[in-house]
């Protein structure tokens, strides 16, 4: 089977897209809403980019009106944010945090996610998170026709729970991804964990 994509819609290319570059790693991104709040979103157009300076990139569309996503939109007001590494355990609430909600409204709150504090950000962090980033804005670039905003984030610091990480014979750190036991996002409402597949429906 052989796809072209230059004969296909956006919508059609996107599925495509989704379907085969496969395991896509999960940032789910706390930012500062107007109000003070914490939102939450998972994006799975998600990797690192570059180490010096240590660069983060999630891509991000725009709401079906045409405005920008609150997640942008906190981002490039406030300029920090916290990215999460989902694991199982948070799979129910990840997929919960995609639905749409109004800007004000807390999808922490909604939630009932606890947060603590994290040393070297202004933000706090899940609690529950194995792995998190402290982010701050490096760029913003909008590419493409819709334009998809395209965040590089520089990281300043990473949390690490004791309980996944160790330090090896050479004496560097070493990750136990099976206790990580990070979520990757496959097509549709799919997703993967070390061994099966597990489908989450999207809520309406």
């Amino acid at each position: 089977m052989l796809i072209d994509l230059r004969e296909l819609s956006p919508s059609q290319v996107y599925f495509n897209m989704i379907q085969t570059l496969i395991p896509r790693p999960i940032a789910w991104v706390l930012s500062e809403n107007a109000k003070g709040g914490y939102n939450l979103a998972p994006f799975s157009y998600f990797n690192a980019v570059c180490s010096d300076p240590p660069l983060v990139m999630i891509s991000v569309g725009k709401q079906p009106d045409g405005s920008h996503k609150d997640t942008r939109v906190n981002i490039e007001t406030r300029k920090d944010f916290v990215i999460h590494i989902t694991h199982r355990e948070m799979l129910e609430a990840m997929n919960a945090s995609s639905a749409t909600l109004p800007p004000e409204v807390s999808e922490v709150e909604e939630l009932g996610l606890e947060t603590t504090s994290m040393e070297g950000s202004r933000l706090p962090r899940l609690a529950a998170a194995r792995v998190a980033y402290a982010c701050e804005l490096y760029d913003i670039l909008e590419i493409g026709n819709g334009p998809q905003s395209v965040i590089l984030g520089r990281v300043n610091s990473i949390y690490i729970d004791d309980s996944v990480a160790a330090v090896n014979e050479k004496g560097r750190l070493k990750v136990d991804a099976s206790t990580l036991d990070p979520v990757g996002r496959l097509g549709a409402s799919e997703y993967v964990t070390f061994g099966e597949v597990v489908r989450v429906a999207r809520p309406q």
